[in-house]
């Protein structure tokens, strides 16, 4: 973090006094026994632990399975503010959309000179099999995660397009369900958009894209690749939430052109399958021979219109970090308006002039790989150390094109709860959207992420980060 900037701090004002949107929230907190937060504070981690909400960490040789750290103190967002953010991400999202039909399908935007031709051609995300191809309800993205973050009172950021298998819709849901238990009264005198009815939009936004073999009530099924991924917990919790099927490749079959899922009493018919597992795994006929997550054959029956694949193979197009540094273009040129939420800005490192500037900054950027999730692969420059600098700068250095690097940014700040009291750490918000031919569905909220460490810029849980609960307040 560059201290020199200013820090905007979402609850407490330059001169002392609480933002509006927390007035309310303040008054409570002032009132209340640091003894009992305290209390409450560790009945929510062993809630947590009861109800198995953990990730797990790869590459580390310790335990592997935690528990994300959960803070008490919510983030709370203006009816105001979020309506701000909910248009600019319907705007961006739409935009998304329209991108990835027009690059497997017409091209105009590389045939306008727009999006460079060899950022597509050269990416690894995009995948010729979807070519000419147009999914049910023409939906790609059906869920969404796109990631803010914050630096002063209006000044709010798109950080990444999450168009792929966004996670962390769990936590967003376990976390407003324990403060709904811990603290009814803050409920009862605070009016605060509810988030619980994501599941059954998510069952509903999915049905709506069934494809055309579908001929009666649409049958859902979550493809997860089995207990030992990351996100178990949330495919497991989602399925049950929308009364969907938890399936496995395994599970999985073509039958009689369609995709059929092994039940007790046989094998019965699919129609839409959210899948949480990545494109090259998806089908061993289509991508990677080796894979036994996938189910063979699955890419024939969904170009022939025998189930809906949510979200969609190649979408990952939209979210390389790469195409990011062009969505501000993307989104005029699909609706003709200037992008009401802006980018951070981005170096790209495939270009000589700007691999040489970030190379002679490297202690000042943030350097992320172009596919890169979860806070791997990156650098945080102000806090890396030089051997770590050195290290990065080899593998930048051999592979330019993989990476993008940008500024580090003065990002907000919220309360956590601590021993002392309230003590302010940084964070970033992912809201989750819905798609399908009905239209667009966001949830008041989202996820707050929050690095619980002083002074770090990094959320992410696989990273040491922890979660909060998301209010956004009633008109």
């Amino acid at each position: 973090m560059n201290t020199k900037k200013q820090i905007f701090n979402e609850m407490v004002r330059g001169d002392g006094s609480t933002s509006p949107p927390y007035e309310a929230y303040g008054k409570w907190f002032h009132t209340q026994d640091a003894t009992r937060l305290q209390s409450k504070s560790e009945e929510a981690e062993a809630f947590f632990r009861r109800t198995g909400i953990t990730f797990n960490v790869y590459g580390q040789s310790e335990a592997q399975e935690r528990l994300i750290p959960f803070d008490l103190v919510p983030r709370i967002l203006s009816h105001r503010e979020w309506r701000h953010l909910s248009k600019g991400i319907e705007q961006r999202v739409r935009a998304i959309n329209a991108f990835i039909w027009d690059i497997y399908n017409r091209q105009e935007i590389l045939r306008a000179g727009r999006v460079p031709k060899e950022l597509i051609a050269n990416n690894e995300a995009f995948l010729p099999q979807m070519m000419g191809f147009t999914p049910p309800g023409n939906v790609y993205t059906h869920i969404v995660g796109t990631d803010i973050v914050r630096t002063g009172e209006n000044d709010f950021f798109v950080l990444e397009d999450n168009a792929r298998t966004p996670s962390g819709v769990s936590y967003m849901l376990e976390n407003r369900e324990t403060m709904l238990q811990m603290f009814p009264e803050l409920f009862a005198q605070i009016r605060v958009q509810p988030v619980s009815d994501y599941p059954k939009n998510l069952r509903g936004s999915l049905a709506a894209c069934a494809p055309p073999a579908c001929t009666g009530k649409p049958t859902v099924a979550v493809l997860t690749p089995g207990i030992h991924n990351s996100a178990y917990f949330e495919h497991s919790f989602l399925a049950d939430q929308m009364g969907a099927e938890l399936v496995e490749g395994h599970d999985l079959r073509v039958a009689d052109g369609r995709i059929a899922m092994r039940t007790t009493r046989g094998y019965k018919v699919i129609d839409v399958l959210y899948r949480r597992i990545d494109d090259d795994f998806l089908d061993p006929l289509s991508f990677n021979p080796d894979s036994m997550l996938g189910v063979p054959g699955i890419m024939d029956v969904y170009r022939a219109g025998g189930i809906t694949i949510a979200n969609a193979p190649g979408a990952g197009i939209a979210d390389d970090k790469a195409i990011y540094s062009y969505m501000q273009d993307i989104v005029e040129f699909y609706t003709g308006e200037k992008a009401i939420l802006r980018n951070v800005e981005t170096h790209r490192c495939a270009e000589p002039e700007t691999l040489k500037y970030v190379l002679d900054n490297l202690s000042e950027l943030v350097v992320k790989e172009v596919h890169g999730s979860g806070g791997y692969g990156m650098l945080v420059g102000p806090a890396a150390s030089k051997k770590e600098i050195a290290q990065f700068r080899k593998k930048l250095e051999a592979k330019p094109s993989n990476y993008i690097a940008q500024p580090t940014l003065a990002l907000s700040t919220v309360p956590i709860f601590v021993d002392e009291g309230l003590a302010p750490r940084h964070v970033d918000l992912r809201p989750y959207v819905l798609v399908s031919p009905e239209g667009i569905n966001i949830t008041p909220g989202g996820l707050t992420r929050v690095a619980l460490t002083e002074g770090s810029l990094v959320v992410n849980s696989s990273q040491g980060g922890g979660t909060k609960d998301t209010w956004v307040l009633e008109d």
